[in-house]
């Protein structure tokens, strides 16, 4: 078995048809034929119902079918990966990132970085969480700051801080006649807003999963497509949205208070790839070291949960 008879098999399942898949793959059809049945006869079961027209694929097939996809993926990923790094030589990063780390310590490393390798065309690109892992393993990303935990074996994910969580309520709302944290509980029967709306696991979830934990019921769902938009939907008096501790830098018009309760924070993590060798992993762990020994105002531990990230240079 070869990634050419993976390819061949591919294009049949896809064409459902011997004649046009030989013309997509620019064969003739005998040769594809013979492919698909020597592949068959190695793995000893029928992968394609040659009876019916268009042609259909067997429980065996559709299984191989997924796969082979899954094979013929990370190889192109694997490809692109190789030769992007290869013809940059490394002199290209690209970070990706979420929203809400750009209001705290995100520009001040690039900034660092920066000046610390000037050599360096540092490229940003903002990717949910789930599409940073997706980018890493694929390559065409080096670095990411995203918020949610993975367990995927090929990409390390260190928690740089836990960052406490906030209520953004309307300015003319009762709730934003003070400035003291709020309880989770104060979310029963309230109108949420959640972002982003369609990629899942997300902050969404973590939000939806912290009022879980606390038994608490909003009356009312809304979802959001990113945060922008959420903290717009809450200062026209849509709802009220938990979002992280620094994205109450982003508009002057909505309040915020502080949430109180166990598991009411999120964090920030850094991801890079499993073993990945690049210097500049290492350069960027070594700037964040400075930094967080810095304390800048962005650390307050009134916004954040003492942590020392663990940070190892290779």
């Amino acid at each position: 078995m070869d990634l050419r008879q993976l390819r061949y098999f591919c294009a049949v399942a896809k064409e459902r048809n011997f004649t046009r898949a030989a013309e997509v793959l620019h064969i003739a059809q005998p040769p594809l034929s013979r492919q698909i049945q020597l592949l068959e006869e190695e793995l000893g079961v029928q992968l394609i119902s040659r009876s019916t027209r268009p042609l259909r694929l067997t429980d065996a097939g559709r299984l191989f079918h997924e796969q082979a996809l899954q094979i013929l993926g990370r190889v192109e990923q694997m490809q692109v990966a190789t030769r992007r790094i290869g013809l940059h030589e490394r002199s290209v990063i690209v970070i990706g990132f979420v929203a809400s780390t750009l209001y705290a310590g995100l520009p001040l490393l690039v900034r660092k970085l920066r000046q610390h390798s000037p050599e360096l065309d540092i490229q940003l690109l903002e990717l949910t969480s789930v599409h940073q892992i997706e980018a890493l393993k694929a390559g065409r990303i080096d670095v990411g700051f995203g918020r949610v935990r993975h367990n995927d074996p090929s990409v390390v994910g260190t928690v740089l801080r836990e960052e406490r969580l906030a209520l953004a309520i309307p300015a003319d709302a009762p709730l934003a006649g003070d400035n003291g944290p709020l309880p989770v509980a104060t979310l029963e029967g309230q109108r949420l807003i959640v972002y982003p709306k369609d990629v899942r696991p997300g902050f969404a979830d973590q939000v939806l999963g912290l009022l879980r934990d606390h038994d608490v019921r909003p009356a009312e769902i809304i979802e959001a497509r990113e945060l922008q938009t959420a903290l717009g939907l809450v200062a026209a008096e849509s709802g009220v949205c938990v979002v992280p501790s620094a994205a109450r830098l982003l508009r002057s018009d909505v309040h915020y208070r502080l949430i109180e309760g166990e598991r009411a924070t999120s964090p920030v993590i850094l991801n890079y790839r499993m073993n990945d060798g690049s210097r500049y992993i290492d350069i960027i762990k070594q700037l964040i070291q400075e930094m967080y020994a810095e304390n800048p105002p962005w650390l307050d531990i009134a916004h954040n949960l003492p942590l020392k990230p663990e940070l190892e240079s290779k």
